[in-house]
């Protein structure tokens, strides 16, 4: 998995690409973690657009990257998540704490 990290106007863009399964997972948690941290961004989007497989470890990198933003007041977006990741977090109920688009 490769993660690009950019902090933009609109705030922090996580961009994930390749396969999102449990390795992957704990790597992207810390990654997220130190950026939140570094960058304090108010907005944070995960851009899924290039994510080629996800297993239900990605719902805790969505809930991880939740409760770092709840921490500053602030609101997670997912952008285009692959319809087989957008299954798995319609499943654990995720669009009712975070946007997707």
């Amino acid at each position: 998995m490769k993660i690009n990290v950019r902090d933009t106007e609109d705030g922090l863009v996580i961009q994930l690409s390749g396969e999102l399964d449990h390795h992957a997972a704990k790597n992207a948690l810390k990654e997220i973690a130190d950026a939140t941290e570094e960058l304090v961004p108010t907005i944070c989007t995960l851009d899924m657009s290039e994510v080629t497989f996800m297993d239900s470890s990605g719902i805790a990198v969505v809930l991880g990257l939740y409760r770092k933003m709840s921490e500053v007041g602030g609101k997670v977006i997912v952008k285009n998540a692959p319809p087989g990741a957008m299954k798995v977090f319609n499943t654990a109920g995720l669009e009712r704490i975070v946007t997707f688009e």
